[in-house]
This record gives C-alpha cells, sequence and structure tokens, in this order.
C-alpha cells in the first residue's frame, strides 16, 4: 500500500514538473505578450484560483436590490459610462482594450460568466482579479454598495439586451475630447451658426 502511495506521489510531481515545463516552453515561445491567447490549460487554473479566491461568505451572497425597470437603467447607465471602454456595451468584450489586454476581456454574456453566483460577480466587481486589467471598484462593504450590486442584475441581463438598448447606450459611452467638440459644433451648426461646423463654407455678401 505504501509503494503504491509512493508511486503516485512521484508520478504527480512529474506531471506537474511536466506541465510547468510546458507552460514554460510556450511562454518561451511566445514571450509574454498581451496579444497572445491563453492555453487552455491556463484559463482552467487561473479559473480555479479565481473561484478559490471568492471566500465563501461572499459567494453564498444573494442580491439585496430588488430587480426593478429603475435599478436596471440605472446600471445599465452606469455600465455604459464605466464599464464598456472595455467590456463593451453589449458585454462581449470585443472593444479595442479588451481585445489586446491579457487575458482578453470575457464575452460576459457566456455561460463562464452568468453561471457564477450573484456574490461571485459581486465580489469580482468590488475586489477586481489580480494579474489582469480587471481593477476593483467597490467600497469594501456590500451592504452598502447598491451600485455594484445593480451592476450584476445588469450583467444578467446581457444575454437578452435589445437593440434599442443598445442604442441608448451608445449616447451615454464616454467621448473623447474631439469628439466632445465636434458635437458641440454640430449643435451649434443646428442653432444657425454655419462658421462652427469644420469645414462648412464661408457665405460673402
Amino acid at each position: 500500500m505504501r509503494s503504491k502511495f509512493v508511486t503516485f506521489i512521484v508520478i504527480s510531481f512529474l506531471i506537474l514538473i511536466g506541465l510547468i515545463g510546458w507552460l514554460g516552453y510556450q511562454s518561451f515561445s511566445t514571450g509574454f505578450s498581451a496579444k497572445a491567447e491563453p492555453h487552455w490549460l491556463e484559463v482552467f487554473f487561473a479559473r480555479q484560483l479565481r473561484y478559490l479566491a471568492i471566500p465563501l461568505e461572499n459567494r453564498n451572497l444573494r442580491n439585496p436590490v430588488p430587480l426593478t425597470h429603475d435599478s436596471l437603467k440605472e446600471a445599465r447607465a452606469h455600465f455604459a459610462d464605466h464599464c464598456a471602454v472595455c467590456h463593451g456595451n453589449s458585454g462581449d468584450g470585443q472593444t479595442p482594450i479588451g481585445r489586446n489586454v491579457y487575458p482578453k476581456s470575457p464575452d460576459l454574456r457566456l455561460a463562464d460568466t452568468q453561471d457564477m453566483s450573484d456574490g461571485e460577480l459581486f465580489f469580482i466587481i468590488q475586489n477586481g482579479i489580480r494579474f489582469t486589467a480587471m481593477p476593483g471598484w467597490g467600497t469594501g462593504d456590500p451592504s452598502k454598495d447598491t451600485d455594484s450590486w445593480k451592476l450584476v442584475h445588469f450583467i444578467r441581463h446581457l444575454p437578452r439586451l435589445t437593440q434599442e438598448e443598445l442604442e441608448e447606450m451608445k449616447t451615454l459611452n464616454p467621448k473623447t475630447k474631439i469628439e466632445s467638440e465636434e458635437e458641440a459644433a454640430f449643435e451649434r451648426f443646428l442653432q444657425g451658426d454655419d462658421a462652427s461646423v469644420p469645414g462648412a463654407p464661408i457665405h460673402r455678401h
């Protein structure tokens, strides 16, 4: 019995060394570029570590904020203004930042995210995830951070997001200085100031 146990330990150790060596080779061959795609094994270990990093008491938390039209609307606006730059309005992660961080921004509509408990989603919003681009946004007090709980509702809603909601979110996305100036110039143009639009013809009398 003892010899079987020792054999098991030795084999497990050799497998572990082999995996570490293989991951080392993969890193050496691709470098530490943020553009590289994480291998399935790395993704598997990262998800297990993420799960273990969330305390049991947090995983079991239920969303204390009622799901209402108003709470979902507030969360939609919050997501468009703060989260969409990485995750996209639809939650697909297909943004210039989301596609070029390591690991890539996940598609929040898929089961990997949707199957998480309310408490797990809330904990990630509050605390972020180490060694990724996901920062922690919370106040540290789950009972007072209603905005994060509302975001949990919105994340649950992402697979059912309507085109009308997406169009509304576009108007709430942060704008660059140039975009804001162009928008202001166009607004002045609509009010009759032709010269405010770049390239507008100059009327001579």
